[in-house]
């Protein structure tokens, strides 16, 4: 007996049709991946302007510290002028120590965060004790102009 081949009479075979998926699948994976790339890169943004925030923080903390150290000198009154007094056996005047830490927290802060710059800022209707706002900013966009900020109220 031979066998018998009709059953393959019926049957067409389809060509091309696995190479259209394989290329409609490699579209969707581009696409997936496309977007995993995107919050990788937003998570490193966000985590970046995070870091920034915490070392704003601790500059702003740096200068309430020397505020509180020298209490008698309103700092918000000074300039950054360095004193090289300041850094020998010798001293300076109180006034010349607000002005050389001002001096210092600004070099620090240009150096450690993105177009960064302070103020000290004399708060108004503080009553009878001093307020000062300490305000720290920078680029977190990375604009060239200084766009966030990170405040902080002192009472020396």
């Amino acid at each position: 007996m031979t066998p018998s081949h009709s059953y393959q009479h019926g049957i067409t075979t389809q060509q091309g049709f696995t190479l259209l998926e394989v290329l409609i699948a490699v579209l969707v994976l581009a696409f997936g991946l496309m977007g995993l790339a995107g919050i990788q890169a937003t998570g490193i943004k966000n985590n970046n302007s995070a870091y920034y925030r915490s070392v704003a923080a601790q500059y702003a903390a740096e200068m309430a510290d020397r505020m509180r150290a020298n209490a008698t000198i309103d700092y918000s009154t000074k300039s950054a002028a360095p004193h090289a007094a300041c850094k020998t056996t010798t001293g300076c005047t109180p006034s010349e120590m607000a002005e050389h830490d001002f001096n210092e927290w600004i070099n620090a802060l240009q150096s450690a965060l993105p177009s960064g710059t302070g103020t000290v800022t004399a708060k108004v209707g503080a009553g009878s004790d001093p307020v000062f706002v300490v305000t720290v900013s920078w680029d977190d966009t990375r604009s060239g102009a200084a766009n966030t900020s990170f405040a902080m109220d002192v009472r020396p």
